[in-house]
């Protein structure tokens, strides 16, 4: 029988406001009487004049404001803000910044109603994966693109304790509302630009790279979501590059990398993410970075496992129609390599910290992690996700 994509359900309830002066609309978007929680990072918001455009857009209602999530949200700072946000009898939160701040602010939504230790809403060795029946309301300014967050029902939260980074999903954590002005991607430097490039880029690989089940759609989509990535990612990391129709398409492809419209039907590997999440608990690496150094090595490792789909890559990404199908998968894992390079990331675990010595405690803690049998089949074990760290310590393309 042929392959076939299986049966899904596709929900996505995000109305996106997408284009200049957006923010001005916040007003419209928040229902009158709320009394509003603004949930960001670092400072940079309030350096380049976002905090104050939103303030000034939501000058009708009451607002507070808890800053400090990290670029990797922590449970504990994350728990502040729940308390903070009790305390102040506030009833709406805005999250203001990048994934990170996005993140955390779904799980702020969820803690805050949750019945019980919020520890609980995760698994994999940290809680016990109980259901989310209900969050607080959320919209969010999106500040740098890169993982999708505004638009989809996920969240990573770092455990700093169990040195784990662990995911959970609801669709009770959907953004109401995501506000998206590429102007606002102005003030990112080159290695956050770079960054959010790679993670858009890794997250359709992540959901392309499998095995073939005859979903053209979602094969095609993904197909051109990857080749805009590869067009317009040079100029979009040249941070003096103000153009405004370069940034729309950076900020739409990478919203649209990972708002589950490529994953429906079909199968879905994220052992890359698996393994970079290890490393960065470890050594606090670039989560992006983590990605990029493993990412080759992935594609060497598995190619057999991959290798319909590597040489559909290979064909209907970089345009690659000579020479046999091996031929056709090395040159593409070397277009690849090329690509991240030319965005200045890193492509092996070298460069990003990570020794042979370490490998043992990567390792482990993917055991720990509930991570032992990873990837669209299920057969990445640890001895398979080992050879992989191991030899992306040593590629040198």
């Amino acid at each position: 029988m042929e392959k076939a994509m299986s049966d899904f359900v596709y929900y996505n309830p995000v109305k996106i406001l997408f284009g200049r002066n957006k923010i001005s609309e916040l007003q419209t978007l928040i229902p009158d009487g709320k009394k509003v929680l603004i949930i960001y990072g670092g400072g940079s918001v309030k350096r380049f004049g976002t905090l104050d455009r939103v303030k000034e857009a939501l000058k009708h209602h009451i607002v507070g404001e808890f800053g400090g999530i990290e670029a990797n949200p922590t449970f504990k700072t994350c728990m502040e803000a729940v308390k903070y946000f009790k305390e102040g009898r506030y009833d709406y939160l805005l999250a203001v910044g990048g994934g990170s701040v996005i993140d955390g602010t779904k799980f702020i939504a969820a803690a805050i109603e949750f019945d019980g230790d919020p520890k609980d809403i995760f698994a994999k060795g940290v809680g016990k994966g109980l259901p989310i029946e209900s969050a607080v309301p959320f919209g969010t300014v999106l500040t740098l693109p890169a993982t999708g967050s505004e638009m989809n029902d996920g969240s990573v939260i770092t455990f700093e304790e169990e040195q784990a980074k662990i995911s959970f999903g609801s669709p009770h954590v959907y953004p109401e509302f995501s506000i998206l002005e590429p102007e606002l991607t102005y003030t990112l430097p080159k290695r956050q630009l770079a960054n959010g490039v790679t993670d858009a880029f890794v997250h359709v690989i992540e959901q392309y790279l499998t095995y073939p089940v005859n979903g053209k759609v979602q094969d095609e989509f993904a197909e051109g979501l990857l080749r805009i990535l590869i067009d317009i990612g040079p100029s979009v990391v040249d941070e003096d590059h103000h153009d405004y129709a370069l940034r729309s398409n950076y900020m739409w492809t990478a919203t649209l990398a990972l708002n589950r419209l490529l994953s429906r039907g079909v199968p879905g590997d994220w052992s890359t993410h698996a393994l970079g999440h290890e490393i960065t608990v470890m050594n606090h690496t670039d989560h992006a970075r983590s990605l990029s150094a493993l990412l080759p090595a992935v594609m060497v490792v598995r190619k057999l496992k991959k290798w319909d789909k590597l040489v559909q890559y290979a064909e209907n990404v970089w345009g690659i129609t000579e020479g046999s199908e091996e031929v056709k998968i090395d040159t593409a894992i070397l277009k690849t390599v090329a690509f991240l390079k030319s965005i200045g990331m890193p492509t092996n675990l070298s460069a990003v910290g990570v020794e042979e010595k370490d490998i043992d405690t990567l390792v482990k803690q993917l055991e720990t992690h509930g991570n032992a049998a990873i990837s669209e089949r299920g057969d990445q074990t640890l001895e398979v996700s080992r050879e992989i760290y191991r030899a992306s310590l040593v590629l040198d393309f």
